[in-house]
This record gives structure tokens, sequence and C-alpha cells, in this order.
């Protein structure tokens, strides 16, 4: 009787050689070992409870132990493609990072790591025309795996942000600029963070909103309002850590705010990082970089 399909590719396994099995004597262990933009299909589950479709970029490693010599690059592939067209947040990623653990071999890693970067789409409402307008926000999760698990979840939201010293110095009119505020978020364990609700806080927190479509009573609304509540960067990064902390399901924070400078060859940029202390917030001096 003839062999099988699959015991002729596992005879052809065990008879091809993996060096990657092989130990390593140099003393030196891998901080990340992977693979890196992975353009894959998820689903990300809605505060309505509809699914938002996402291309994502996907980055995947593992942290290899010193004796090691190497991984099999394949077996982080294999692990994902589980998870083609599912749904993605904070727990099945954890489900997702377990897999992959003992996929590669609790005795060859350490940790198991993965950033998962997509745009999410929101419709939003002009503020005085009420025409809808679809809005994306750049995403991204992260989660890690070692002896327990953490997620990060990170979003770029857009505002309008209106110069108050050339508000002051000028007779007529103010510069106006557009804020990149970036947020990257630590999640007390247990609760759940809706990108709508974190998107939703954020945008409050400069001189306006903005929305990809307005018309001219739109324009009038957004180029006053912003002139009536301008603010430095300084102020957004302040607004929105104050913004932050009263969600109250958040453990730490890092916040960047960037000003595309409209008068200035350079940018303006303002970094704030904190964290929960018992019932306090309080500095967090750790890696600012986003």
């Amino acid at each position: 009787m003839g062999q099988t399909h699959k015991e002729k590719v596992e005879k052809l396994k065990k008879a091809l050689p993996d060096v990657q099995k092989n130990k390593d004597d140099r003393g030196i262990s891998i901080n990340r070992v992977g693979v890196e933009d992975i353009k894959f299909p998820l689903f990300i589950t809605t505060k309505e409870g509809g699914e938002n479709l996402v291309t994502a970029t996907i980055n995947l490693y593992g942290s290899l132990r010193h004796q090691v010599k190497g991984v099999s690059m394949s077996r982080f592939i294999e692990i994902l493609m589980k998870w083609k067209f599912k749904n993605i947040d904070r727990n099945s990623l954890e489900q997702l990072l377990i897999e992959l653990r003992d996929h590669l071999g609790k005795e060859d890693v350490e940790d198991v790591y993965i950033e998962i970067s997509f745009d999410y789409f929101i419709t939003k409402t002009t503020p005085i025309s009420n025409q809808e307008c679809v809005m994306s926000y750049p995403c991204t999760f992260t989660a890690r795996l070692k002896e327990y698990y953490k997620f990060w979840l990170k979003v770029e939201v857009l505002a309008s942000s209106s110069c108050p010293c050339s508000k002051e110095i000028s007779t007529m009119g103010a510069h106006n600029q557009r804020s990149h505020i970036i947020v990257n978020v630590e999640p007390l364990r247990g609760n759940l963070i809706w990108l709508e609700d974190l998107i939703k806080t954020i945008e409050k927190c400069g001189s306006c909103e903005i929305w990809s479509l307005l018309k001219r009573v739109d324009e009038k609304y957004v180029t006053e309002t912003a002139y009536s509540n301008s603010k430095f960067c300084e102020d957004i990064a302040r607004q929105t850590s104050l913004a932050l902390q009263e969600m109250g399901s958040l453990s730490k924070f890092k916040i960047k705010v960037c000003n595309d400078e409209s008068i200035h060859q350079h940018n303006a940029v303002s970094y704030v990082a904190r964290r929960l202390k018992g019932d306090s917030w309080v500095k967090d001096g750790g890696g600012l970089k986003h």
C-alpha cells in the first residue's frame, strides 16, 4: 500500500536538516526575533456591535533564549493564519499569543509580542449642516505575554489648533495649525476601552474638531470655535492628560501632540506620560517616544 501525502511530507521533513535546532554557545539572548509588515485581514468590533473590516499591518516577535540558535519563521505565520477574518480585541489577542508561545516552544522563547496597525473608520456628522462624513484614525493594538499579559492601545487623532499668542498680538485673526494628538494607553486589568470612546475623548481636547466634509456654515463654525478656544500644543497635551485621567479605566498613558506649524518651517511638539499610583496620577518618566 502506497504512502499518503501526509506520510510522504513527514518523511521528507525528517530527512531535511534543521540547523535552527542547533545550540548556540555565545551566551547572547535575542530581545526580539520574528516577522514584520504582514498585510492581513481582520475584523474590529465596533461599539455599536457591528464589525469594521480592516487591512492590518502586523509584526510578530518572540524573545529567544541565549542557548537557542533560531526560531522557525513559518510558525509565526501558521498561528496568524488561524485568525484570518476573525475579530481581534484585547481578549482574543491574549489567546493568539498563548497559541504562538506554545507553537514556538516555551523552552525556546521567554515571551511573545505583537503589533497590529490599521485605519479605523468612524462616521461623523458635520456640526451645523448635519451631513455624514467618514473619518479614518490610525490605530495600533500592542500586546505582550510573559509571566502575565499586557495590552496597549494607540490612536492618532487630528484636531485644529489656534495660536493664543498670535490671537493676542494681532488685531485681526490668528494663525492655525493641524494638531496630531497621538495617545498610547494601557487599560486597567479587566477594563474594555472602545476606540470610539477614546477617539471622541481626544477630539474634544484641541481648539476644534476636524471633519472630512464641511459646508460653508460648518466652516464658519470651525473657524470661530477654534478662534474662541485658542490653545498651544502644551495646552492640548495637558487637556488630553486630564481627559484620559477622568476616563477611570486606564493605568498608564503617553501623549504626543505635534502641531504642523503654518508660519514656521519647524513643528511644535509636546509630550506627557503619566501613570496611576494608588488613587493618584503621577509623572511617568520612562520612554516618552511612541
